[in-house]
């Protein structure tokens, strides 16, 4: 990935960061962040980025592919669920709750599911699916997506040449981080397979 990165600089900022927020979960992180470490110059070999240049292209990418997550939810939708939610344990039961919880509690979800990993990539799917006001998406994932963008850009540029080091560090827990993900999946699985066996009931 470091390679695309310092090869194609933006254009791959921007691709990476588009395929992740449309829903496919990528590591736009580490690119957003090595982003930001060739904008500050200190990558020996590589032509320095623009700082603010990376943060635009990074926060563009993040808006239009959550933009395009949101609409194959929206225009999919319930059909998509008749033909493939048996696949994904969805019914029309979980679309219901779906629309009543982002009624509810939409913004939020919107502007702060930006903050987390993995879950970030499918907000825009799930807002969509719920059909959640496209003026109130865009507002709140405009504002989620700068701010996260930003961060990351200037947290990869304070790292500099130190940025394999700490990458080495932060390995491990994600080592440890993946146990436990694989083991809440297997569990909401095995959760979800019983719900939808009384349901059909």
């Amino acid at each position: 990935m470091e390679h695309f990165l310092a090869t194609w600089g933006y254009l791959a900022v921007f691709v990476l960061s588009f395929i992740s927020s449309m829903g496919l979960p990528v590591g736009a992180e580490v690119a957003i962040i090595y982003g930001g470490v060739l904008a500050s110059g200190q990558v020996v070999g590589v032509h320095p980025l623009n700082l603010v240049l990376v943060i635009v292209v990074a926060t563009l990418a993040e808006v239009t592919g959550s933009v395009a997550g949101y609409l194959i939810g929206y225009f999919g939708g319930r059909p998509l669920v008749d033909r493939v939610g048996k696949y994904v344990l969805l019914t029309h039961k979980d679309l219901d709750r779906a629309e009543a919880w982002f009624a509810r509690r939409g913004e939020p979800v919107v502007l702060f599911g930006r903050f987390i990993p993995l879950l970030r990539s499918f907000v825009s799917f799930a807002a969509g699916l719920a059909e959640m006001a496209m003026a109130k998406f865009l507002i709140f994932t405009v504002i989620g997506c700068a701010i996260w963008s930003t961060a990351l850009v200037s947290l990869g540029y304070s790292l500099g040449s130190t940025y394999h080091h700490v990458l080495k560090a932060f390995s491990y827990a994600g080592y440890v981080a993946a146990v436990l993900v694989v083991i809440a999946v297997a569990a909401l699985f095995v959760h979800r397979l019983r719900q939808l066996r009384e349901e059909r009931r």
